[in-house]
C-alpha cells in the first residue's frame, strides 16, 4: 500500500514537471494581448486627442484602458504558479534569492527608464524624479505575491489574504476620518494619496497631461497603499493558474469554473461598486473583483478558442509579445521616450512630432483618429520586433 502511494505521488509529480516544461499558449497569447494594449494606450500621435476608449477614466469609472493593468498582474499570478508550483515542493535559499533578484530588476528598471535623459550626466534633476510607476509595482507585487506562494501551499490561505487585504483595504479608505471627516475619495482627500504625499513627497510623484501641458498632481496611480489591493489582482490570477495546473479537472470542466468564477466576481465587484466606487487610481477593493472577473472571461474565451477548439492562428501575433512581454514593453518605454526628446538636427521638433506630422497630420489633421493610427503603427512594430526575436529564438528574462 504504501509502496502503490509513493508510486503515484512520484508519477504525479512527473506529470506536473512535464506540464510546467510546455508553455500553455493561452497564456502567452492573453498576455501579449494585454501588453499590445499596454502600448497601444502609451502612445498616441498626440496626449491632446486621444480616442475616448484609450484613455482611462478622469476619476471613478472604468473605461477599456482600465482593464489592461489589472489583467497584466492578473496574469503575473497565474505566471507564478507555472513557474513555480514544482520547485516549491524542495525550497531553498535559491530559489528566495532568484524571486528577489528578479523583482529588484524590474524595479531598477522602471526608476532607470524615468530617470534617464540625454543630457549630462544622463540622469534627470531627482528634485522632481517619480519613484513610482508601472513597472515598480509590477516588480514589488510580485515580490510579495511570489514569496507567498513558495511559502505557503495551502490556497485556502490565499483566499483568506486576499479577503483581509480587500477589505482592510475598504474599511481604511471610506472608514477611518480625513481631517476629522468622513473619507470622501477625492483626488487629493483619501487616505492612499495622503500616505504617498507623506512617503515620496509632491514633488516625487505622478505629472499628468492636461490641455495646458503637463501639471504635477496631488496622487500617484501607481502609488505605495494602493498597491496592497493591486496584490489583491495577482492573487486571483494564482487561483487560476491552481485550476489549469489540476490534472483531475478536464479542460470543459475548467472552461465552465474559469466562466462561473468570472461572472461571481464581475458581480461582486458591481455590487460593492456602488458604496465603494471602480477606480483603477486608487485600485479599489471593488475595482480589484470587477477587473479580476472580466479577466476570467476574457481569459475563457482565450482559453475555448485556442486550447479547447484548437484555434490558434488568430493568436500567433500576440504570441510573440507575450513570450518576451517585459522586454518589448521595456524597449517600448525607452524608445517612446527617446522620440520625445531627441529632436531633428537643426529644428526644435521632436522625433515624435516629426514622425506623427509626416506621417499622419499632413493628411489626416491632428484628430483623435490620426492620433489612434499613430499608436496602432508602434504596435503593429512591436509585433514585428517580437517576431523577430521569436523566429531568432531570443527570449529574455527580466
Amino acid at each position: 500500500m504504501i509502496k502503490n502511494q509513493f508510486f503515484i505521488q512520484k508519477n504525479l509529480l512527473f506529470l506536473g514537471q512535464q506540464m510546467n516544461k510546455q508553455r500553455i499558449l493561452s497564456i502567452d497569447i492573453f498576455r501579449g494581448m494585454t501588453i499590445a494594449f499596454m502600448i497601444l494606450v502609451n502612445t498616441p500621435g498626440t496626449w491632446s486627442h486621444i480616442f475616448k476608449p484609450l484613455d482611462h477614466a478622469p476619476w471613478h469609472g472604468l473605461t477599456p484602458t482600465d482593464l489592461i493593468f489589472p489583467f497584466f498582474l492578473f496574469i503575473v499570478g497565474t505566471s507564478i504558479v507555472l513557474a513555480y508550483y514544482n520547485k516549491r515542493q524542495h525550497i531553498d535559499h535559491g530559489l528566495y534569492r532568484k524571486i528577489i533578484v528578479r523583482s529588484f530588476k524590474i524595479i531598477l528598471i522602471g526608476l532607470l527608464l524615468a530617470a534617464f535623459t540625454f543630457k549630462f550626466p544622463f540622469i534627470k534633476d531627482m528634485s522632481h524624479f517619480r519613484f513610482p510607476g508601472v513597472l515598480q509595482r509590477i516588480g514589488l507585487v510580485f515580490l510579495i505575491t511570489a514569496l507567498l506562494f513558495v511559502k505557503v501551499k495551502n490556497w485556502k490561505w490565499y483566499l483568506l489574504i486576499l479577503i483581509l487585504l480587500l477589505g482592510g483595504y475598504w474599511y481604511s479608505m471610506t472608514q477611518i476620518p480625513i481631517h476629522g471627516q468622513k473619507p470622501q475619495l477625492t483626488k487629493t482627500e483619501n487616505l492612499a494619496s495622503i500616505i504617498d504625499r507623506k512617503v515620496f513627497t509632491k514633488n516625487h510623484m505622478w505629472r499628468h497631461y492636461e490641455k495646458e501641458g503637463y501639471v504635477q498632481g496631488d496622487y500617484d496611480p501607481e502609488g505605495l497603499f494602493s498597491t496592497l489591493p493591486a496584490i489583491g489582482t495577482t492573487l486571483l490570477g494564482i487561483f487560476l493558474g491552481l485550476l489549469l495546473i489540476n490534472r483531475r479537472i478536464s479542460p470543459h470542466a475548467k472552461l465552465i469554473l474559469f466562466i462561473v468564477i468570472g461572472i461571481i466576481l464581475w458581480l461582486l465587484g458591481w455590487w460593492w461598486s456602488q458604496s465603494f466606487p471602480l477606480n483603477k487610481r486608487l485600485w479599489t477593493s471593488s475595482y480589484v473583483l470587477y477587473t479580476g472577473g472580466l479577466a476570467y472571461l476574457v481569459f475563457a474565451l482565450t482559453y475555448f478558442l485556442v486550447d479547447i477548439l484548437g484555434i490558434k492562428k488568430w493568436g500567433n501575433i500576440f504570441k510573440y509579445l507575450g513570450m518576451n512581454a517585459i522586454a518589448i514593453f521595456t524597449l517600448s518605454i525607452f524608445i517612446t521616450k527617446s522620440f520625445y526628446l531627441l529632436h531633428i538636427p537643426g529644428t526644435k521638433t521632436t522625433i515624435h512630432g516629426w514622425l506623427y506630422h509626416h506621417l499622419y497630420t499632413t493628411w489626416m489633421g491632428n484628430t483623435e483618429l490620426s492620433s489612434v493610427l499613430y499608436a496602432l503603427s508602434v504596435v503593429i512594430f512591436y509585433i514585428f520586433v517580437a517576431w523577430w526575436m521569436y523566429q531568432k529564438k531570443i527570449f529574455i528574462k527580466v
